[in-house]
């Protein structure tokens, strides 16, 4: 193997590596908004009142 193809090998391996790493990045914050977001709406059906079906009618 020549100098120049070991290069590229290693090369490719190390883009490969820094895009799984950005990808692994990427879904944590994905997961952590879509938490935040899951979150953000449970705490608003808990402080809105309950209908008073008593009043209603």
């Amino acid at each position: 193997m020549s100098e120049d193809s070991r290069k590229n090998m290693s090369s490719a391996k190390a883009r490969e590596e820094r895009l799984a790493a950005k990808l692994r990045e990427n879904l944590r914050r994905r997961k952590a908004q879509a938490r935040a977001v899951t979150d953000a709406g449970d705490d608003s059906d808990r402080t809105q009142p309950l209908p008073n079906s008593s009043a209603e009618g």
